[in-house]
């Protein structure tokens, strides 16, 4: 069973950093496409930032230049420093990998539990 635990959400003033975490577990074969999703109180979920390999990585225009991605395929992890965070920012935010479970199956998003990020003005 594949597990994605996020960790590193909290409360923070405006122009603060966050460091958010996720580690991927359990049964895997191969972990493609990795990244962050956030959802606002009231709004759909938005894409914050993908990064299918370690050296590509894609940004929403909101969030370009003060947040990056990484992933760690050693240790199964993603993660999101924040940077300059804005009271726009405030949302549950939301790891996934795309992955296989087994080596001929085909790939699924799998998806953290939610983690809390609120910026206060």
């Amino acid at each position: 069973q594949v597990q994605l635990v996020e960790s590193g959400g909290g409360l923070v003033q405006s122009g603060g950093s966050l460091r958010l975490s996720c580690v991927v577990s359990g049964s895997i074969f191969s972990i493609n496409r990795m990244g962050w999703y956030r959802q606002a109180l009231g709004k759909q979920r938005e894409s914050v930032a993908t990064i299918p390999s370690g050296d590509i990585t894609n940004y929403a225009d909101s969030v370009k230049e003060r947040f990056t991605i990484s992933r760690d395929n050693d240790k199964n992890t993603v993660d999101l420093q924040m940077n300059s965070l804005k009271p726009e920012d405030t949302a549950v935010y939301y790891c996934f990998a795309n992955l296989r479970v087994r080596q001929w199956s085909p790939s699924y998003n799998y998806w953290g539990q939610g983690t809390q990020v609120t910026v206060s003005s």
